[in-house]
């Protein structure tokens, strides 16, 4: 009898133990935005850099990709891992993914991320980070579900820093929106360090879709009045990440020598899939990711851009996911969710071997009884 009762402190105290075992769930991401002047405000007419500091994300060593900084405005329910999509729930000010665009967007990556080599900054072990970004204005140019250019007005709606997985990979510990102020920061006088609000990217807008309301008012953007963009100095070239070229993974692909503030959009094969549009930076490049098809058969296939002129293509091989290979999904799994599986089990556990050993006492007892 002695035996078994200590039989069952041990069992708690080992259930006990793997409770204690299990780290805390990480604290809610958080965003601060400041301007020169150190207050979340961005002036209405001319461009406002802003420093955007980031605690408690959720950083994964070696992960795919890391998370996109945008400014701009979101609706209810915007959040991609809630089924929110660009240009529909969420706009934000256009521009390269590259990281000598024009910082209107910037791309933190992953400590050991494979594609840490075209970011802005890298988020430490801890989930912090810190980057700067540029706000054209109050009234910025967005590209809605249909490549259209539509007109985002900041002082008619809330606008703020937004924050989502990149490349693809949607994390909800990651996704964030900070609101800033729009609010004259230079009392009337023109800045001269500070680019005026009508160097924000067109988005390829037409005269129509650029109209913005309150014609007159200041940060107004221009229409039409914007420069062609000048022909590439070298011929047009694609490329896509070879290594992750497998069914249902995310696919990057980068070109070059495309005209510099056109829009192209990718497409794999004859429409198996695509991705876009996507705006050319100032430097004649673009980067982006597509969802490579999970019944897509091995094999050589094409992903080309459209949209330009002359346009490139890539032909590349497809391979089979070798089983081994830990996905992107389940390295990103939130950190909460794992701690609540553990305590479940590790509590259901101590329950069911604490009912079986009370169950061999009580027989023991009735076979000496009998």
């Amino acid at each position: 009898m002695r035996t078994v009762l200590t039989g069952i402190a041990a069992a708690l105290m080992a259930a006990s133990a793997v409770l204690v075992a299990v780290p805390p769930a990480t604290a809610a991401a958080r965003v601060s935005v400041a301007n020169q002047d150190g207050a979340a405000a961005i002036d209405p007419t001319y461009a406002t850099t802003v420093t955007v500091r980031g605690q408690g994300f959720q950083s994964v060593r070696g992960g795919h990709g890391g998370i996109y900084v945008f400014f701009g405005t979101v609706r209810s329910g915007w959040k991609p891992s809630q089924g929110g999509q660009t240009g529909s729930d969420y706009f934000y000010v256009p521009d390269s993914e590259s990281r000598n665009n024009q910082g209107y967007q910037r791309y933190i990556a992953f400590p050991g991320s494979d594609t840490a080599d075209s970011a802005a900054g890298t988020m430490s072990a801890d989930g912090s980070w810190s980057t700067t970004l540029v706000v054209p204005g109050a009234i910025f140019q967005a590209v809605d579900r249909n490549g259209r250019a539509t007109s985002i007005d900041c002082r008619e709606v809330t606008c703020g820093v937004i924050t989502v997985g990149a490349h693809g990979v949607v994390n909800s510990h990651n996704e964030s929106f900070t609101p800033v102020r729009v609010e004259s920061l230079y009392d009337g006088d023109e800045p001269t360090t500070s680019p005026s609000a009508t160097a924000a990217p067109s988005a390829g807008a037409t005269e129509e879709s650029t109209e913005a309301p309150g014609t007159g008012e200041p940060g107004e953007p221009p229409g039409t009045a914007q420069p062609a963009p000048s022909a590439p100095a070298a011929p047009a070239a694609l490329e896509v990440d070879r290594a992750s070229a497998h069914p249902g993974n995310v696919l990057a692909f980068a070109a070059s020598g495309l005209p510099p503030g056109s829009q192209v959009s990718a497409v794999l094969d004859d429409g198996a899939a695509g991705a876009g549009p996507f705006l050319v930076g100032s430097d004649g490049g673009v980067a982006g990711v597509l969802t490579v098809p999970a019944d897509i058969e091995p094999g050589t296939h094409e992903l080309r851009l459209f949209g330009v002129a002359d346009a490139p293509a890539v032909s590349f091989a497809v391979t089979e996911l070798e089983e081994e290979t830990v996905t992107v999904a389940a390295a990103t799994e939130p950190e909460g969710d794992g701690d609540r599986w553990a305590i479940g089990f590790a509590v259901a556990s101590a329950v069911v071997l604490l009912f079986a050993l009370l169950r061999l006492v009580r027989m023991r007892r009735g076979a000496r009884r009998g």
